[in-house]
C-alpha cells in the first residue's frame, strides 16, 4: 500500500473514536456528523482490512491491531499538526483545539476556574479535558500527544521532556470550629495527641508530611485515607479528625464548611508543582500559549500570605521547645545537611529528590 491511497483524514477520525470510546462523541470533537464518522471507519476498516474497533454497548472497544498502532498514529498527526500550525499565526480567539491536561484534584480546584474564564474571553473556541496519569506513565503519554501538558510534582524524566517549575507553597492544618484541644493556635504536641486524615490518590505509602515527620523521629495516627479532599474537608467538619494540607486549597475549601485554618506546627518541605510537555510541541504556538497562561494564573499573590507566615514562625519556634533534646540534636545536623532547608535548593535539586518526593505523594 502507497501512502497517495490514504486519505490521511481516517487517521484522525480513528484517534477521535479511539480517545472518545464513542462514535458520537467523536463526531462532536471533529464537527462531523455520526454517518460521517461512521463512513470514513468503514472506509478504514476496508483500507487496513481490520475492524479496528469492536462495539461493547455504548462504548467502542479497540483491536489489537488498534492498540498496536494508535501511538505512532497519534505522533504521525500531532508532528504534522505542529508543522502546519507554526506555518500560520496562532489565532487564540480562531482555535477550536482540545488539549488534554493531567492535574490532580488540587490542581484542578487552583486552575480550572480561572483558565476556563480567561479561555471564554480571549479563546472561546478551545476546550479542555482533564485526567490523572500515574507519574509512571506519564513520559509514555505526552509521548504519544494523548497528553499535551501535566502539572506534578516535581520528578526526574528524560530530556525529551520539558519542565518549568511554577511554584511552591506551604501546608496547613484545618480543624473544625469548637475543636476540644484546639483553643486558639495548634502547637504540634496538640497536633501529635490527634487524630489525622490523609488524603492520596494511592492505595499506600506516606504522604510528604508523613515523610518529614518520621525524618524527625515523629509520627502521627491517621485513622482515614481518603481519595479526596474535599471529602475529607467535610468529615474534619463533623468530627475532632485533623488534615493537613496545601495552604491555598484550605482557603477554597474552608470557607463554606466553617473549619479553621491554623498553620502547620513545624517548618517543613512546601509542596511544589511543575509544568512538563513533551519536546514535540516545544514550539506548537498553541501549546505554548496555554503554558503562558497557566503560568499566569498560577503565580502566587505577592504579600498575600505574610499574615499566615508571621504565625507559622510563632508555631515554629513554639514547636521546637516540645521536641526533645536529643531529637533537637539530631533535626540540627540534619538541617545543615538537607538542601530542602533552603529555597534555592530546591529549584537546583528538585530532579534529585523528584524521586522521593514522587513516592511521599
Amino acid at each position: 500500500m502507497h501512502l497517495s491511497q490514504v486519505d490521511l483524514n481516517l487517521f484522525v477520525v480513528l484517534e477521535a473514536i479511539y480517545r472518545e470510546g464513542n462514535i458520537t462523541r467523536a463526531g462532536h470533537q471533529l464537527n462531523l456528523t455520526q454517518p460521517a464518522i461512521s463512513h470514513a471507519l468503514k472506509r478504514l476498516r476496508d483500507l487496513l482490512q481490520d475492524p479496528l474497533f469492536v462495539r461493547q454497548g455504548a462504548h467502542m472497544m479497540p483491536t489489537a491491531f488498534t492498540q498496536n498502532m494508535i501511538d505512532q498514529v497519534r505522533q504521525a498527526l500531532q508532528i504534522l499538526e505542529v508543522n502546519l500550525v507554526q506555518t500560520y499565526n496562532f489565532v487564540p480567539e480562531h482555535s477550536r483545539r482540545n488539549f488534554h491536561l493531567s492535574l490532580w484534584e488540587y490542581m484542578e480546584t487552583l486552575m480550572l476556574p480561572s483558565l476556563l474564564g480567561r479561555l471564554a474571553h480571549v479563546a472561546p473556541g478551545m476546550s479542555i479535558t482533564t485526567l490523572r496519569v500515574k507519574r509512571r506513565d506519564l513520559e509514555t503519554e505526552l509521548a504519544s500527544g494523548s497528553v499535551d501538558l501535566a502539572i506534578e510534582i516535581p520528578m526526574t524524566m528524560s530530556d525529551r521532556v520539558r519542565q518549568k517549575w511554577l511554584w511552591k507553597e506551604p501546608y496547613v492544618v484545618i480543624a473544625r470550629q469548637g475543636h476540644p484541644a484546639i483553643a486558639d493556635k495548634l502547637d504540634l504536641e496538640t497536633y501529635l495527641e490527634q487524630r489525622h486524615i490523609q488524603v492520596s490518590s494511592r492505595r499506600l505509602g506516606p504522604t510528604l508530611i508523613d515523610v518529614e515527620l518520621s525524618r524527625r523521629g515523629l509520627r502521627r495516627l491517621v485513622v482515614l485515607r481518603s481519595q479526596h479532599t474535599f471529602s475529607a474537608c467535610m468529615v474534619v467538619s463533623k468530627t475532632d479528625l485533623l488534615l493537613t494540607l496545601p495552604e491555598r486549597h484550605a482557603q477554597l475549601l474552608h470557607p463554606g464548611l466553617r473549619n479553621r485554618v491554623h498553620p502547620f506546627p513545624l517548618p517543613a518541605p512546601r509542596l511544589e508543582a511543575a509544568l512538563y510537555w513533551h519536546e514535540s510541541v516545544e514550539n506548537d504556538p498553541a501549546n505554548r500559549w496555554l503554558r503562558e497562561e497557566i503560568e499566569k494564573i498560577l503565580a502566587p499573590v505577592p504579600g498575600g500570605r505574610r499574615k499566615v507566615s508571621n504565625e507559622r514562625r510563632r508555631s515554629a519556634q513554639v514547636a521546637s521547645s516540645l521536641i526533645p533534646q536529643p531529637l533537637k540534636e539530631r533535626q540540627a545536623r540534619s538541617s545543615t545537611s538537607d538542601p530542602r532547608r533552603d529555597g534555592e535548593g530546591v529549584r537546583r535539586n528538585y530532579k534529585q529528590s523528584g524521586a522521593a518526593r514522587a513516592r511521599a505523594e
